[in-house]
C-alpha cells in the first residue's frame, strides 16, 4: 500500500488502506487492516473516525493512547492546512473556503463550541480560537471576554461561529440574543461583527445573509 501511495498517488486508497497505513506506523508488530475496518465500522467513515472525540477513540478496542493520537494529529495537520489556505486574503472575499474549513472543524462536534475568528484592519484572519464548549445544545458565551481577546490581538473586526450538533443551524433566541450582546459591547470600542455563521450537519446559517445582523 505504501508503494501504491506512492506510484499511484492518493487517489488509489481507499479510505480504510489510507487508515490502515497511518495505524502500521504505530503498531508496526501488529496486523493493522482489521483494527482500521473496525474503527470506520464503528464510526461511519473514515472522516469520522478523523473527527471523534479523543475519549471516543480511546474506548475503541485495540486502540491505544499512541494510536488515538496518530488519529486526531491527522485531523489537526488537515485544519492547519485549510487553515494557511485562509490566511493568504481577505475572508470575506474567500467565503466558500472559509466555510470549508469551519465545516470541517465543527460539523462533526458533539458538543457546542463558539469560536471567534478575529479579523485586521482587512479583513485578513489574525487568529481562530474556541472561546467556550458547552453542551449538546448550549454554550455560555461572555461579550466582555470576546471583545477583551480582540484588544489584545488588535483585531478590528469579527466573525462567530458555532456548531449545533442536532444538525439544524436554525439560530435560538438566544443565539441572536447573545450575538446582539457581542455586537453591542463590541461596537463601544469600534470593533466590527462582520457575521455570525451557525454549522449544521450539510447546512450553515449567516447572521448577515438572513438580517438578523
Amino acid at each position: 500500500m505504501q508503494e501504491k501511495l506512492l506510484g499511484r498517488g492518493p487517489e488509489a486508497l481507499a479510505d480504510d488502506e489510507v487508515l490502515e497505513i497511518l495505524l502500521f506506523s504505530v503498531f508496526r508488530d501488529v496486523d493493522a487492516k482489521p483494527v482500521a475496518q473496525a474503527l470506520i465500522n464503528r464510526f461511519g467513515s473514515f472522516t469520522r473516525v478523523l473527527a471523534a472525540p479523543p475519549e471516543a477513540l480511546l474506548a475503541a478496542p485495540d486502540i491505544g493512547l499512541h494510536a488515538a493520537a496518530a488519529v486526531k494529529i491527522v485531523q489537526v495537520a488537515a485544519l492547519r492546512m485549510m487553515q494557511a489556505d485562509l490566511l493568504e486574503q481577505p475572508l470575506l472575499n474567500n467565503w466558500e473556503r472559509l466555510l470549508g474549513y469551519l465545516t470541517a472543524a465543527l460539523s462533526r462536534e458533539k458538543i457546542e463550541q463558539f469560536r471567534v475568528l478575529f479579523l485586521d484592519s482587512k479583513n485578513c484572519l489574525i487568529a481562530d480560537e474556541t472561546q467556550a464548549r458547552g453542551t449538546v445544545n448550549h454554550t455560555p458565551v461572555y461579550p466582555r471576554e470576546v471583545v477583551k481577546r480582540a484588544l489584545e490581538l488588535h483585531a478590528t473586526a469579527l466573525i462567530l461561529v458555532h456548531n449545533h450538533p442536532s444538525g439544524d443551524p436554525t439560530p435560538s433566541l438566544a443565539d441572536i440574543e447573545m450575538t446582539a450582546a457581542v455586537r453591542r459591547a463590541a461596537a463601544v470600542l469600534e470593533i466590527v461583527v462582520h457575521d455570525h455563521l451557525i454549522l449544521g450537519r450539510g447546512k450553515w446559517t449567516s447572521f448577515r445573509r438572513e438580517g438578523l445582523l
